[in-house]
């Protein structure tokens, strides 16, 4: 058994005093990870590990240094330690570094309530393997796939504990099971390829592994004999699996590190409509039996419900202590940690408002057009807004499907993109970033 993750960071904490540290933060993981890879129904590749990662960040001042180790021994602590306090003293100053103030800390958490661990036992590799077999199966049976790529089943579980020098102290775990696949259609040069995967917090979460892989020969099967789309001005429908990413870019450009380093296209539009007016982005950290989900952030703050856009209207940064005192602005609780890294800011679960629409319906609203399963690549200015991405997907004509695409190209400006989003009514509710498919006029495309 691993050592006690709050002792650890006790140590840890302890050292840095012993060290010279005017203050610390310590972070304690310990992981277990299990993977197995099915190809032609056989075991392929089976991986399990496990280990304990241990990180310390002191401050002498306005000076900061971080280190890690995964050897817990004694006298890599005080090595550690003594190291950090060495490297902190030669750091640059930063007026804006330093841990909470203890009136700040979170208090009298409920993890239990938002249940991000399964209690049932870690599934043996035996089970992951009659899994991954089950789903590749299933894809096979599907007319017209050819092959299975490979298909994957895993297991996780992780312990973390965050304590400071100055009275923090806390932990909690979670667990994930995953299983995924990507099926071929054609053979040769007339070889499509799609994918499907399912992660949950609980194994009994987790849909059917024929289900799985049934998905994913079905998605592979429809893009057989896929085409360049015409290049033009159309309107667009991203699916709900990739309507993130556009999502994705947003909150990019609404991340305090992007802010201050003024690397971002919405840096002036604090206040300003920025999507339509009946659309609001929402994070909310306490979604029960959600990966994204966590009771304090990585600096000890407590985390809460917050509207990051209102009736289309930005209402703020996602900030951290150190980017918030940048902007002279109070932290948002969105800080995350590495064991080898400070904090810095990002978001946990965040939900767009639905539409009352079904993505058919867009496609039947949008007459014609290209709607976009799966994206490649990236190109996106961080100052500008302006985006072009490689994209695959379906060709839309009377408002029904009428062939596969592929090898195109979608561009236009995010800016003008969030403006005229229209989103359809299919988000997941079991997914971190619940963001339903996005129907997008006017964007241009590369094709044929």
């Amino acid at each position: 058994m691993p050592e006690n993750l709050q002792s650890l960071t006790d140590r840890l904490l302890s050292a840095a005093k012993r060290a010279g540290a005017d203050t610390a933060d310590a972070l304690a993981v310990h992981g277990t990870s299990l993977s197995i890879d099915v190809l032609k129904g056989k075991l392929e590749h089976a991986e399990r590990s496990e280990g304990v990662d241990i990180g310390l960040r002191v401050l002498i001042g306005k000076r900061q240094a971080v280190v890690s180790a995964s050897d817990t021994s004694e006298e890599t602590i005080e090595t550690m330690a003594e190291r950090a306090v060495a490297m902190a003293r030669e750091a640059p100053e930063d007026a804006t570094v330093g841990l909470a103030d203890p009136d700040q800390f979170a208090r009298d958490w409920d993890v239990e309530a938002l249940q991000l661990s399964d209690p049932s036992p870690e599934p043996e590799p035996s089970a992951l393997e009659a899994d991954a077999q089950l789903a590749e199966a299933a894809a096979l049976a599907v007319p017209g796939v050819s092959q299975v790529q490979g298909t994957s089943a895993g297991y996780g579980r992780q312990a973390i504990h965050f304590a400071t020098s100055n009275g923090f102290s806390g932990g909690y775990g979670r667990t994930n099971r995953a299983l995924s696949l990507a099926a071929i259609s054609g053979t040769g040069a007339d070889m499509e390829r799609d994918f499907n995967g399912e992660s949950r917090i609980f194994q009994a979460d987790l849909p059917g592994a024929e289900e799985i892989g049934r998905i994913a020969g079905e998605r592979a099967a429809a893009r057989a004999g896929a085409r360049k789309p015409p290049t033009g001005a159309f309107p667009v429908v991203f699916d709900e699996r990739v309507a993130t990413s556009i999502i994705g870019h947003l909150l990019m450009a609404v991340n305090g590190s992007s802010i201050v380093r003024g690397a971002s296209f919405l840096r002036d539009k604090l206040g300003e409509v920025i999507l339509p007016e009946n659309l609001s982005l929402i994070e909310d950290p306490h979604r029960p039996r959600i990966s994204g989900s966590r009771p304090f952030d990585g600096e000890g703050l407590p985390t809460a419900r917050r509207v990051i856009i209102e009736n289309g209207v930005l209402t703020g940064w996602t900030l951290d202590l150190a980017t918030g005192r940048k902007l002279d602005m109070p932290s948002t609780a969105s800080a995350a940690r590495g064991t080898s890294s400070p904090p810095s800011p990002t978001v946990s679960n965040v939900a767009l408002t639905q539409g009352t629409k079904s993505r058919d319906d867009l496609l039947r609203d949008i007459g014609t057009g290209l709607l976009v399963t799966s994206l490649i690549g990236s190109t996106v200015n961080p100052n500008t807004g302006d985006y072009s991405r490689g994209a695959a997907g379906f060709w839309i004509e009377n408002g029904e499907i009428a062939f596969p695409v592929n090898e195109c190209t979608v561009a236009g400006n995010l800016i003008d993109m969030f403006r005229t989003l229209i989103p359809a009514n299919d988000a997941e509710a079991h997914k971190s970033r619940m963001v339903p498919s996005l129907l997008v006029e006017g964007l241009t495309l590369a094709g044929s």
